[in-house]
Parts: C-alpha cells; sequence; structure tokens
C-alpha cells in the first residue's frame, strides 16, 4: 500500500474538526491567576488554551485592567480585554483584606501553580508571597513577573510596562531607522515574551515536581526576558567593542533580508545562502551576480558598502512587480518572499482559518468575533479557544461553592463584606446589556 502523501497525512492528523473531540493536554492542571493586563494574564492563556483550569482572580468592582484598556468597546468590553484571556473561570475576591487573603490560600492548598505581576513584594505585604503560601502548598509552583526581577539594583519596586521592556532591554535601540530615534515594536512583544518565558518555565517547573515532588519559585524580570530576542548584540559589542546600529528593515546578517516596496503593496524577502542568492539573482535576470565578488558570498555581501549597493538594486527591481509576481518567484527560484499582511488580510486568509490560528469564536457571552487560536498545534491534545473574558465575578458559585464548598449563607456575609464580589457598573466590567448568565460559569 503506497504511503499516504505527507501534506495529507498531517492536514488529517491535526484535523482542526476533531479538535473538541481529542483530550486536553493540562486538563489536570490547576492555576491561579492574580496577574494584570498582559504580562502575567499571557502566561495563563498560554496554559488554558492547552486545558488547564485557570481562576482568574480579581478584586471586585475593580477588576483587571485589561477591561478598560483601548478607545473601542463591544457590549461593554474593552477590544483588547475581549482579546486575550481565553478559557478562565472569573471570580470577584479582594486579596488585599485579611479575610480574602485567608479565602485564596484555601484555594491556593488546592492548586498546582500560581501566577502573579504585581511589583516586587507586593503579595508577600499582603501575607500572600511565596515564602507564606510554600507552608500551605509545598507542591506549589510560584511564579512571579515584573520589569526587573524580585532581587537586584535596578529598583525592584519600579512600575513595568511593555514600552519600559522594549526601551530598558535594548531592543528599541536596535529597532528602526539610522537617521530616526529608537523605535518600538507595534505589538507588545515585551509582554508576550515574558509570558512564553513564564509558561514554558512553569512546565519545566512542573516536569521537576513530578520527579522530586517539590515546588518552587519562579521569577521573572519582562526586562531580561526581552533582552534574550537581542540575537548577536553583546557578543559583537564583547568582541568588537563596537555598538550595533539601526538598519531599518534590513539584516546586517543576512543579506540580502529586506521589506520592499511592490506596485500594490510590501514583500519581506530573504535569502540567507549562496544557493538561495543565486536563486534571487535568476528571478531579478541577473544571474551574473551570483558570481560577482562582491556577493559572491554571505560574506562578501555582509560588507557595508555591497549590501548597499544590493540591497537598491532588489528595491529598483521589485517596484515593477505585483506582490503576487514577487511571491511566486521566491517559490519558483528558491528564495523566501512572503508579503507583508495586515489584520485584514489574516482575517479573509483561508489558510490561516484552516489551521484554526484564524479563529472564527462564537463567544457564549460575546456573540461572534476573530481570535488568534494557540500558537502551536498538538495532535493527540490539541489547544482550543472555548471561552473568551467574562465579567468579573461571572464564576464565583463554581469556585467558592464548588471548589471551596462555602455555604451560600457565608457567601451572602463575604458579599455583604465586599470580599467576595462581581462587577461594578461600567464598562469593561459589566456584562452585556440584557445578558442572563449571572453566577453561572459558561
Amino acid at each position: 500500500m503506497a504511503a499516504q502523501p505527507y501534506f495529507e497525512w498531517a492536514a488529517r492528523l491535526f484535523d482542526p474538526a476533531k479538535i473538541f473531540a481529542r483530550p486536553e493536554a493540562l486538563r489536570d492542571l490547576r492555576v491561579l491567576d492574580l496577574g494584570t493586563i498582559f504580562l502575567g494574564p499571557t502566561t495563563t492563556t498560554y496554559l488554558a488554551e492547552y486545558g488547564a483550569e485557570v481562576i482568574k482572580v480579581e478584586i471586585p468592582g475593580v477588576g483587571d485592567t485589561i477591561r478598560a484598556l483601548g478607545p473601542t468597546y463591544h457590549w461593554n468590553m474593552s477590544l483588547i480585554g475581549l482579546s486575550e484571556p481565553k478559557n478562565k473561570y472569573f471570580c470577584g475576591l479582594d486579596v488585599r483584606k485579611p479575610r480574602g487573603a485567608e479565602i485564596f490560600t484555601r484555594l491556593v492548598a488546592r492548586a498546582d501553580v500560581l501566577v502573579e505581576n504585581f511589583r516586587a513584594g507586593t503579595l508577600e505585604r499582603w501575607g500572600l508571597g511565596y515564602r507564606q503560601l510554600r507552608e500551605v502548598n509545598p507542591r506549589l509552583i510560584y511564579s512571579a513577573h515584573n520589569g526587573f526581577g524580585q532581587w537586584g539594583d535596578y529598583g525592584t519596586g519600579r512600575p513595568s510596562y511593555d514600552a519600559i521592556a522594549q526601551g530598558e532591554s535594548g531592543m528599541a535601540a536596535i529597532s528602526g531607522f539610522p537617521s530616526r530615534p529608537p523605535l518600538k515594536s507595534g505589538g507588545y512583544i515585551g509582554d508576550y515574551l515574558g509570558a512564553v518565558a513564564g509558561a514554558s518555565t512553569i512546565l519545566a517547573a512542573l516536569h521537576h515536581r513530578m520527579r522530586t515532588g517539590e515546588g518552587q519559585f519562579i521569577e521573572i524580570a519582562q526586562v531580561e526576558a526581552l533582552i534574550r530576542m537581542l540575537d548577536w548584540t553583546w557578543v559583537y559589542h564583547g568582541l568588537t567593542g563596537r555598538y550595533r546600529l539601526r538598519y531599518g528593515n534590513a539584516d546586517v546578517g543576512i543579506v540580502p533580508s529586506d521589506i520592499v516596496e511592490m506596485t500594490d503593496g510590501f514583500v519581506a524577502i530573504s535569502a540567507p545562502t549562496d544557493q538561495a542568492f543565486a536563486g534571487l539573482a535568476r528571478a531579478m535576470k541577473q544571474p551574473d551576480l551570483a558570481q560577482d565578488p562582491r556577493y559572491r558570498t554571505q560574506l562578501a555581501r555582509a560588507k557595508d558598502e555591497n549590501r548597499e549597493a544590493l540591497l537598491k538594486a532588489i528595491r529598483d527591481w521589485a517596484r515593477g512587480l505585483t506582490t503576487a509576481d514577487l511571491v511566486a518567484l521566491g517559490d519558483r527560484h528558491g528564495f523566501a518572499a512572503a508579503r507583508v499582511a495586515s489584520g485584514k488580510d489574516h482575517c479573509a486568509d483561508a489558510h490561516l482559518e484552516t489551521r484554526r490560528t484564524l479563529w472564527r469564536h462564537d463567544d457564549p457571552i460575546y456573540g461572534r468575533f476573530p481570535l488568534y487560536g494557540p500558537p502551536a498545534k498538538l495532535s493527540a491534545t490539541p489547544g482550543r479557544v472555548k471561552w473568551t473574558i467574562k465579567p468579573i465575578g461571572a464564576d464565583n458559585d463554581f469556585v467558592f461553592r464548588g471548589l471551596l464548598g462555602l455555604a451560600p449563607g457565608e457567601i451572602r456575609t463575604l458579599e455583604s463584606e465586599g470580599i467576595i464580589g462581581r462587577w461594578a457598573d461600567k464598562p469593561g466590567q459589566k456584562p452585556p446589556d440584557g445578558w442572563s448568565g449571572e453566577g453561572k460559569a459558561l
């Protein structure tokens, strides 16, 4: 029997139609989320997308700042808030108050992981730091994220957000064009890379716990996580004494690599090997370029004067082509080429939708809208999107009655004392008008 063609086999193996029929990789993992905005909460979102039971704990009537970010709202929720916190259970508990901290400690006793991104030492002052909670649950994985670390000389109480991390890490200094100021990325790369570091190290700590039974304290400095993206910057300075400059869209390590303007848009191209560059030269109908001493090798092409001359020739040639022309030439001649796509392009991209990277989400509260699906595909235990953000305290019954066994009368007393609660009557916190799911874990 002939082997099934590879791409057909892979498509069947990862069949999106079977996602919800397959188990979740982290289905037995319970995570407490005390994060805010992106850094901490995105860490737990990555885990929730693969099946972890994530309980998002918010202060009643206050909530996560992400709920109020951005200029645009949909059904009383900010679009930034809708985009990120997936598959979590939302409870309102004021952990700043002693009784709230005591209830939270009971949750910790039943949890595997806690994630927080307050300023260093904040939870310690509330009696909820790692030193206190490991006495309650020695197996706890406690992951603390902030800008500059839990210790060191940079002022560990300093606030940090993505823009701060991009600046302090040095990423902005090497981004942009030579004659212009440093450039911040349009996406929250400091937050997201810090979250990837958080999720991956949590899994590493869980593996250690599986072998030893030991929990541990993880601390992630957002700035340092982003430093890890600086590739050869430090080696370059350490061995040459020089500083890496800004080169716009060109890459001084891979030549040619650039974003070039077409008749109908822009295309990113890259030819990192001599063979790929020879293919690009053929596509340009200038095959002799591959034998030109200035361009024959990557080392020769990387010299400043040679790189600039070559990139100018490529840009001049590309201006007469369409994006589709250049992408097709890359496929035909063996160099990499891809359009510079927009969000509008992505939301109409059948390839992304087929792979469930573009997720047409039917949310039980907020209706239908596009979302990013889980970033990696697992064949046996695929990630998925079940729901997105909910109003503050939407899952209070699930958490306080279902998990902790609090009696209805006790819950009412705690509500009257402001320990347990829900949303305030303002956008970002309250549910859509007419929502009837109060108290129900959807």
